[in-house]
């Protein structure tokens, strides 16, 4: 079993036991680079932006981050341990 350690790409939390890969510019967009990442990480990015503005602007730890919906994820997330799981739901 492959065992991924570090810290997240988005949330910069240790990784846990669940590691998923996130392409920072979207595979549909030809992205080729993937960057480790928790899981409710990974679902609150998709759930939250469409490929084109990921492609476009938001392809960076940096730009997302500063995006106010993904500061609010990432300020409700910061104390949680890794392995941490919640329901990711659309916005409406």
């Amino acid at each position: 079993m492959l065992r991924v350690t570090g810290t997240c790409w988005l949330c910069e939390r240790p990784l846990g036991r669940r590691v998923e890969w996130h392409h920072p510019v979207p595979k549909s967009r030809k992205g080729r680079e993937t960057v480790a990442v928790h899981p409710i990480c990974h679902r609150t990015i998709h759930k939250t932006f469409t490929n084109k503005e990921l492609e476009r602007e938001l392809h960076t730890p940096s730009a997302l981050r500063a995006h106010p919906d993904m500061a609010n994820f990432l300020t409700w997330i910061a104390a949680k341990p890794p392995d941490f799981h919640a329901p990711t739901r659309a916005k409406r």
